[in-house]
């Protein structure tokens, strides 16, 4: 009898990497000119919240763009962050609560195993949890399931793992 192969989808955040990202934004932003005498920072607060402090508007999405750029270079994708609105925080600054997504609620799963069900493709698509369990008895469709949701434009992140 042929084997089955398998692979879920899920949607993570390894928050290990979150933190070097932001420990070398800090560390950009406390070097770089245009930062002087400006009262920036990006803090972790509680496992799935990030805020950033600056001066003004401008300064508050430079701040952003630098952690952006940290999150690409240690391979994080910027969908798992959901920015919150700017707002006012004390001593004249401004403030942006961002949320990290962490996992792939229901709604989400359903919509990523449509997409998958549309395929056509001889695999059997399960929600289990936070995350998507494709099985099929031929690599080669597990192979182009990865390659039809790498293709779609989906505003979340998402990752496969498990292949067995």
């Amino acid at each position: 009898m042929a084997k089955e192969h398998s692979f879920d989808i899920v949607s993570e955040v390894n928050l290990q990497e979150v933190d070097n990202a932001i420990n070398q934004a800090v560390k950009e932003i406390s070097t770089r000119y245009d930062f002087k005498g400006s009262k920036s920072s990006i803090e972790r607060s509680g496992e799935e919240q990030i805020t950033v402090i600056s001066d003004d508007d401008y300064k508050l999405n430079s701040v952003l763009d630098v952690l952006k750029t940290k999150f690409i270079k240690r391979g994080l994708s910027q969908k798992s962050m959901e920015l919150g609105k700017i707002e006012p925080a004390s001593g004249g600054l401004v403030r942006q609560p961002i949320q990290l997504i962490n996992g792939l609620p229901t709604e989400k799963a359903k919509l990523v195993s449509k997409v998958i069900r549309d395929t056509k493709l001889k695999v059997k698509v399960q929600i289990q949890g936070e995350q998507v369990r494709v099985t099929a008895k031929s690599i080669d469709d597990l192979q182009a399931i990865i390659q039809t949701i790498k293709e779609q434009d989906f505003d979340f992140a998402l990752q496969f793992v498990n292949m067995r």
